[in-house]
């Protein structure tokens, strides 16, 4: 008896101690976690913060729609009155009526396409803090996922789409965002994307946060008939910081 009580304590001495481990170790995984995120906001305000219109920069483009391919080199400089300039139009110099065409464009600029050239990309809408999960960590890279939600995609496409991002340490910025879809959705009637992928990049120069590039690829079909096949790519270059701006 006296050694079957001596286990039995054992036992619930064993329990109470894994209990306790279990424990803090929970309560050390929510307190990680909200450090966590303490960072990735800090890094989502450190981009807001960025005066980004003061920096000039050439941007590549390249689109591929259903094989169709096209690229152009713009440049933009803050201090000029025209900021945007045409720089090479599939792998050739612009002719002058391409470039008016190019200014033309900019002078009805419209929300949609002020957004197409504009650098601010919308971390705060994009990323759904509330929804951040470790998934791995390195002394170098933090890597979580998180939930996207765009109103632009449609009510089709909520919960369906994934995000994830790559935290960079030393440096304290978010270096890269991945979204992709986990099923496929419907962005509006008659259109249906079975695959999509998009990629933001990020480099930190002399504090401030700036995109390298960003790629989307979508596949799905239009109208029932019609194939969506489509890759797109923007690499950013030639950062310069200008002091003041027009």
């Amino acid at each position: 008896m006296n050694n079957d009580l001596m286990t039995y304590k054992r036992c619930i001495f064993l329990c109470c101690f894994s209990t306790t481990l279990s424990i803090n170790a929970t309560e050390y995984v929510k307190h990680d976690i909200v450090t966590l995120k303490h960072k990735i906001n800090n890094a989502i305000i450190q981009f807001e913060e960025t005066p980004h219109e003061l920096w000039s920069y050439q941007v590549s483009r390249y689109e591929n729609e259903e094989g169709t391919i096209s690229s152009s080199i713009e440049q933009y400089l803050p201090n000029r009155v025209n900021q945007w300039v045409l720089k090479e139009i599939n792998g050739k110099k612009p002719t002058t009526i391409q470039v008016k065409k190019f200014i033309d464009k900019l002078k009805g600029t419209t929300e949609k396409k002020a957004n197409q050239h504009s650098l601010k990309i919308k971390l705060r809408a994009l990323i759904h803090q509330g929804s951040l999960q470790l998934k791995s960590t390195t002394d170098t890279r933090i890597v979580m996922t998180f939930d996207v939600q765009l109103e632009k995609l449609g009510e089709d496409a909520v919960g369906k789409l994934k995000g994830q991002l790559t935290y960079h340490q030393e440096q304290a910025f978010i270096e890269k965002i991945y979204i992709w879809n986990q099923a496929e959705f419907s962005p509006m009637l008659t259109a249906n994307i079975t695959d999509l992928a998009i990629t933001f990049s990020f480099l930190k120069l002399n504090g401030s946060v700036l995109p390298q590039a960003n790629e989307m690829k979508m596949k799905g079909s239009f109208a029932y008939f019609t194939e969506i096949n489509e890759i797109s790519v923007d690499r950013f270059s030639d950062y310069q910081y200008h002091a003041t701006s027009k």
